[in-house]
């Protein structure tokens, strides 16, 4: 019997990340399986309204919620989602917490961006004094 490689598959209860759209970086949760080519989302707590998506714009993330049925209402995904903890988990998680950055280095101002230049060109200046008074101490 072949294993499979691939882990993260489109299901019911399958929690995504939006790609595209006004509700893009938002995390929803695929609640019924329309056809090969899009699913129906919700997004109870992360503001991202039900409605039908297509799968290019959708990102399978590897949380999952197993106890719900297909074609869950609002309440019943929002109650599953908030039980789960999937939000904390995902905020918690390197791909988050990357994303952020990325967020954050993106709405960056051109002072925030001098600061960070001057950060870099102290903490270069240390380093290399430090490795200055290590070398002439080891010879």
């Amino acid at each position: 019997m072949v294993q499979s490689t691939f882990k993260r598959f489109v299901e019911v209860g399958r929690v995504v990340l939006v790609n595209d759209g006004p509700s893009a970086g938002n995390l929803a949760v695929i609640v019924e399986i329309i056809d090969h080519n899009r699913a129906l989302i919700d997004g109870p707590t992360t503001s991202v309204p039900r409605q039908a998506f297509p799968y290019r714009n959708l990102i399978l993330t590897p949380y999952t919620l197993a106890s719900l049925p297909r074609g869950a209402g609002n309440g019943a995904v929002k109650k599953a989602f908030e039980k789960s903890g999937v939000l904390e988990k995902w905020q918690a998680s390197g791909w988050a917490k990357k994303l952020a950055a990325r967020q954050q280095r993106k709405n960056a101002s051109d002072f925030d961006r001098f600061q960070i230049h001057l950060a870099k060109k102290s903490r270069r200046e240390d380093v290399r004094k430090a490795y200055i008074k290590e070398k002439k101490a080891s010879a």
